[in-house]
């Protein structure tokens, strides 16, 4: 994965590749005995010309609190609705399968979460059935709204 530019929800940036501090969140947390479960998700708001993604990476303390890193880019790229929503999951997937080798040997479990609705009266929900063939297909659970907080809850904030 290309160098993409982290930070902690607290604006500390994350001046090592993602894949070194998730490395090192693992061994930590585990030392600790905590019990982890990571959520990756993404949300976009359009701004003018401009569509802005948060993308992040929730990490799941069980019954113990949580944090997250996240990652913004713009572009001025004109999109539909369900191309925006594609590229969230596209987006979500670069980053769980740049992952997923360390949460499987540190034996996380991983979900990864499209800020898609169920309901077919919203316009987003033209892409549910691309976005979970995409998630399912490279072998990842996936999870739309309400339960994919990830990119609705946590992304979304980011990109308010």
């Amino acid at each position: 994965m290309e160098q993409q530019q982290w930070r902690r929800l607290d604006g500390t940036r994350i001046k090592r590749p993602i894949e070194d501090e998730v490395r090192t969140v693992l061994v930590r947390e585990k030392e600790m005995g905590h019990t982890l479960k990571v959520c990756i998700g993404t949300d976009s708001q359009v701004k003018g010309k401009e569509t802005e993604f948060a993308t992040v990476i929730v990490f799941i303390r069980k019954g113990k609190g949580g944090f997250m890193y996240i990652h913004n880019e713009t572009t001025q790229q004109k999109m539909s609705i369900k191309q925006r929503m594609l590229m969230e999951v596209s987006k979500s997937i670069e980053v769980a399968y740049a992952l997923c080798r360390l949460f499987t040997v540190y034996n996380v479990d991983m979900e990864v979460h499209a800020d898609i609705n169920t309901n077919p009266n919203f316009k987003s929900n033209d892409a549910l059935k691309e976005a979970m063939g995409y998630i399912m297909g490279m072998g990842f659970v996936f999870k739309a709204k309400p339960h994919a907080f990830a990119s609705s809850s946590c992304a979304n904030k980011i990109v308010q």
